[in-house]
């Protein structure tokens, strides 16, 4: 039997498969049958479309040159700065070293090789997110990014997204995947100025491309990403992060042999480039703030430097030289430790018209950005939250000094110089930036309220991983806020602060901070426009008050020439001296408001050349009256808003008041003064005569009644002087102070620093007097045998531990021994142990000044541990000691008061004092 001819037999087997489909797909329900035939249809025709619209596009013959950007003020038309290329030479492929081509393959682009330009899976994602939610997703394939790079710009629209994909589908046609990624690596922005891999690898490592690692090419496929960010000079940890990720990829590929990632070194890299041209002075930071904004909306760094881009600002070109000049005339001749920054913003569209964070150029570290406590110039808003409060500005507060307030674990608060006002009006506190009266009205509203009301002006709810105005770990009350927030304790940048005072200034509606008004590609196509959104944040009649208050402290500094303005200044006072470590002047005329900071790097005292002292009614404010006079200059005067008296006057917390004072509402008159205890006109004769004297003096007070023990030792000219020297006392709370330095010394033997956890502990345990912590430091050093070892290797003979750390006792000579082994570099610790046993007792001293502080002046500062507690065995009497060194350009004396007995606790505290001045007054160091 002959069979059918293999042809036929394969078209009837078609014809019956097709009978058999066409019987299949007309069982279906007719709606699903054509259903099915249109959405058939529907694809048919968008491939149809697609294919068309890929035809229908001109791929340019070159890609386009790159070209600079340029900035320009506000006004469209005065250059502000230039940023564009600064490096770039084009490399043949056969020159990059085949790791370095697998590192960017494995970071960018795993199926380079596989795809025909375009990742179907993340266009279809990156459309979708376009179309439905705006987020301006990518597609990421080595040749989009080449074809987004060279030829389009970076606008987030679904049609440029189509544009790219044809583009790329045409540019896999015309050129092979080595000339694609040759040409991608030489189009790709690296960073410090370098376009191109050639360029990449001169000013991050100083080498040739040829000479590159596989290990160097993965640091440089990291910054692709983010090439600011990518930097490790910039953020060594996220670039470490992604190179790891590299080289997992590159080993998974097959490329590096498995744990590469942990193996291989990680390559030193070039500080900063000596190719890139920088941007000095203050508009470099401009720059960086511009670049920011502008990634933020979504363009890139790539396209900035080489897009052509026109990009108008914010900036106000008499405002920016106002500020330079200002702040030149205020610098000159003076520290170059000195710091300052300066902000200033429109209130009606939050543009920044003048900016100053520093004079060293682009990239280098921004003082408007850097958190500092803002001191009293924090004051205006208690005043705007007590009136939201219905506590209008003209109610009556306990002005006396010091106070003592319930969340200050019983440490008194000062006003400065210890003014005092008994009945003080809010207002006339404001202008006498007065402490006492906004820290009651803070605890009376709550210090919450101030707190979310300083977020709603423009601070903002984070500091990288920080969050703000709370208590930080180790502080009274960690992750909250205290009525501290009153005086400024809690840190906020300059920048931010400005944008608190042009909220105030806009009549409590708040607009966003912003650098940047249009940006357009070279061609002219908008690609950014900033929107103004303004926001009702604060009863406008709450934000005249304020300013009508702080236009009195104006008057009171000194008017603005040519100007009405508001303004609050405020200084951060540094440890317990006379210095300030922050000095502020913050405020606002008409149409413009500023914030000025000077300061130090890390903080410290800051002083002119001559010596003086620079607080926030200094320096700061003799620049803000010199750049608003200047930014303002030729515009005609507009008076503020008339004050609208919100609230109701109150008698505020006058019930508070105790002793016989001066009752007389608004009156300010001095109190007690540091120092004012001691007698200088008694400290005559040699240090015989003068020690004899004070013998006698103290022999009278101990037959009176009080049981006490006196050292000091004179640093300076080596006298030394003891009254029962070595009675032995109990220590109370000084014997932290040991206890630190037993932990210190402990670390040292283990050839380590103290952790965190440890830090924490004793900063607790001796800033803030913690018995849990002591406690634990007790517990850690061995307890009594291991106090007891550390106390020889520091020379002191005379104490004796106790099981219970709190019953230890010591004598004055110990005492003052111990603080000479604290602070002198030939005893057991080390210089670094020593600096942080001062920080910490110069930190205890700034919010305790009580004790042998009494014995100072102003402007020397004193580091001291005090101690108090009542004893049931000694019908409930106080034990009260205070041990300290006091430091300044003449003194540099160790001291310590160690007594029992008294009544109560403010009854040690005056006889303590009262001592420690006498020894000073007929003694004379």
């Amino acid at each position: 039997m002959s069979g059918s001819p293999m042809p036929a037999r394969i078209g009837a087997a078609l014809r019956q498969g097709s009978r058999s489909v066409k019987a299949w797909f007309g069982r279906w329900p007719r709606w699903c049958r054509r259903t099915v035939a249109a959405l058939v249809a529907v694809q048919i025709a968008l491939v149809t479309a697609a294919a068309g619209y890929v035809v229908s596009v001109d791929l340019p013959p070159d890609a386009a040159p790159p070209q600079a950007s340029v900035l320009y003020y506000r006004d469209g038309r005065t250059v502000l700065a230039r940023i564009g290329l600064t490096d770039r030479t084009d490399v043949t492929l056969d020159r990059v070293p085949e790791g370095v081509r697998q590192a960017f393959l494995a970071a960018e682009d795993r199926g380079f090789q596989d795809h025909y330009g375009v990742s179907v899976r993340g266009l279809v994602r990156a459309l979708w997110s376009n179309v439905v939610d705006d987020s301006g997703q990518g597609a990421s394939t080595i040749t989009q990014q080449y074809v987004r790079n060279a030829y389009l710009t970076q606008e987030r629209t679904v049609s440029r997204k189509a544009k790219e994909a044809a583009l790329a589908l045409k540019v896999e046609n015309r050129y092979s995947k080595d000339e694609i990624l040759q040409r991608y690596l030489n189009t790709i922005y690296f960073g410090r100025g370098a376009y191109g891999i050639e360029a990449a690898a001169h000013a991050f490592f100083g080498v040739s491309v040829e000479r590159l690692t596989t290990a160097q090419g993965a640091v440089l496929a990291a910054m692709v990403k983010d090439p600011t960010r990518g930097d490790p000079a910039q953020d060594p940890e996220w670039t470490l992060d992604r190179w790891k990720w590299i080289l997992r990829a590159m080993s998974e590929a097959g490329w590096l042999p498995d744990g590469a990632a942990d193996q291989t070194p990680y390559p030193a890299v070039a500080d900063e480039s000596v190719t890139a041209a920088a941007i000095d002075g203050p508009i470099g930071l401009i720059t960086d703030r511009v670049e920011d904004e502008l990634v933020a909306a979504g363009i890139t760094r790539q396209q900035i430097r080489t897009g052509g881009l026109n990009i108008t600002t914010t900036l106000d070109a008499p405002a920016q030289r106002a500020a330079t000049a200002s702040i030149a005339k205020a610098l000159k001749g003076q520290p170059d430790v000195l710091r300052t920054a300066l902000v200033a913003i429109d209130p009606r569209d939050g543009g920044v018209r003048a900016y100053y964070g520093g004079d060293r150029g682009r990239g280098f570290y921004d003082d408007a950005l850097a958190a500092r406590p803002p001191a009293s110039t924090f004051k205006p808003l208690v005043l705007a939250a007590a009136e939201e409060r219905g506590i209008g500005f003209r109610s009556y507060y306990n002005g006396t000094s010091p106070r003592v307030f319930s969340d200050r674990g019983g440490a008194p608060l000062y006003n400065q110089d210890n003014l005092q006002c008994p009945m003080c009006p809010l207002d006339v506190a404001m202008v006498h930036s007065l402490n006492t009266p906004f820290y009651a009205v803070a605890e009376q509203i709550g210090p919450n309220r101030i707190r979310d009301l300083a977020r709603r002006l423009g601070v903002p709810e984070r500091y990288g991983d920080q969050v703000t105005m709370v208590d930080l770990k180790g502080e009274p009350a960690p992750g909250r806020t205290r009525a501290d927030i009153a005086i400024g304790r809690y840190a906020v940048a300059p920048a931010d602060m400005a944008s608190v005072y042009a909220t105030l200034a806009g009549g409590g509606e708040r607009v966003d901070r912003h650098f940047v008004v249009s940006v357009t590609a070279a061609g002219g196509a908008v690609l950014h426009r900033h929107e103004v959104r303004p926001d009702r944040v604060l009863d406008a009649g709450v934000a005249a008050d304020v300013g009508a208050v702080l236009s009195q402290v104006v008057e009171e500094e000194g008017r603005v020439p040519g100007v009405e303005a508001a303004a609050k200044t405020g200084s951060q006072q540094y440890g317990d001296t006379a210095d300030s470590s922050d000095a502020w002047t913050a405020g606002w005329a008409s149409g413009l408001a500023a914030a000025v900071w000077v300061g130090r790097d890390k903080p410290g005292p800051i002083r002119t050349s001559g010596g003086r002292a620079i607080n926030g009614d200094g320096m700061p404010y003799e620049i803000f009256r010199n750049f608003l006079s200047g930014a303002l200059a030729g515009q005609p005067v507009r008076d503020l808003p008339r004050a609208a008296h919100v609230g109701r006057p109150e008698s505020g917390d006058l019930e508070t008041i105790e002793g016989d004072v001066k009752m007389v509402p608004g009156q300010i008159y001095q109190g007690p003064r540091k120092g004012d205890q001691v007698d200088r006109s008694l400290a005559v004769g040699t240090w015989r005569e003068r020690a004899a004297r004070l013998d006698a003096v103290l022999d009278r007070l101990t037959s009176s009644g009080l049981d006490f023990a006196v050292s000091l030792i004179d640093r300076k000219t080596g006298q030394r002087y003891d009254y029962r020297g070595n009675r032995d006392f109990e220590t109370a709370s000084v014997v932290k102070l040991p206890l630190l330095a037993a932990l210190l010394l402990k670390a040292q033997d283990e050839g380590r620093g103290l952790t965190a956890a440890e830090k924490r502990r004793v900063r607790r345990m001796i800033v803030a007097s913690d018995n849990d912590a002591a406690v634990q430091v007790y517990a850690a050093i061995g307890g009594a045998s291991g106090l007891q070892e550390a106390l020889g290797r520091l020379g002191l003979g005379d104490t004796d531990p106790n099981p219970r750390f709190g019953l230890t006792t010591t004598t004055a000579k110990d005492q003052t021994r111990l603080v000479a082994a604290l602070t002198g570099s030939a005893g057991p610790l080390t210089a670094e142990s020593r600096a942080l046993i001062l920080q910490l007792l110069g930190s205890v001293n700034a919010d305790q000044t009580w004790g042998v502080s009494a014995a100072s002046f102003e402007g020397e500062s004193t580091a001291q541990k005090n101690g108090w507690m009542s004893r049931s065995t000694e019908d409930n009497r106080w034990i009260v000691n205070s041990t300290g060194r006091i430091l300044g350009e003449k003194t540099d004396v160790a001291l310590s008061v160690l007594s029992h007995g008294h009544e109560t606790r403010e009854d040690g505290i005056g006889s303590v004092e009262r001592i420690a001045a006498l020894t000073r007054s007929y003694l004379g160091w």
